[in-house]
């Protein structure tokens, strides 16, 4: 567990309760927790969804990290267009169907 905290940066807050930590640590502690089993894919539904610019660049930058770190795919469900641009792919759904497929070519840093 102190493995995937230090991943996630957060190793020094290892004895904090929830309640201690911010929104922002909050979903890191979350995508840690999504990776302690090993998944072969983790799946995100609003990551940065209850989060200000700022820590949602840092999820959406963490997220990037750790898919070019460990290799996973990171499926991530968002209403947010600024969410999307970061993935390599948008599949847009309308009324449970598939509208379109986007290919977009990877995360940025802006």
């Amino acid at each position: 567990a102190k493995e995937l905290l230090d991943l996630v940066g957060l190793s020094h807050r290892l004895k904090h309760r929830p309640n201690q930590l911010s929104g922002g640590e909050q979903q890191r502690v979350a995508i840690a927790r999504a990776l302690a089993t090993d998944p072969a894919f983790v799946l995100a539904d609003e990551p940065t969804g209850n989060l200000d610019a700022k820590n949602s660049d840092n999820v959406l930058k963490l997220i990037a990290y750790l898919r070019e770190q460990t290799g996973k795919t990171f499926i991530i469900a968002t209403h947010d267009p600024v969410v999307a641009s970061h993935a390599d792919r948008a599949i847009r759904i309308v009324d449970g169907r598939i509208a379109s497929i986007d290919f977009i070519g990877g995360s940025r840093d802006e």
